[in-house]
């Protein structure tokens, strides 16, 4: 009975360190949304837009 509850001690200590844990730190821009590549000649001319 000893072990369990020690056994059981031991698991809420764990899981309330992982709670304490720093979040992980988000996605960088790179892969969060991949570079536009750039538009030839003739799309800029059909769009208007010139980048």
């Amino acid at each position: 009975m000893i072990r369990t509850v020690r056994s059981l001690a031991l698991v809420a200590l764990a899981f309330s360190l992982a709670a304490c844990a720093p979040p992980p730190p988000p996605p960088s821009a790179e892969f969060v949304a991949p570079a536009k590549k750039p538009l030839d000649a003739k799309t800029q001319l059909e769009t208007g837009r010139t980048y």
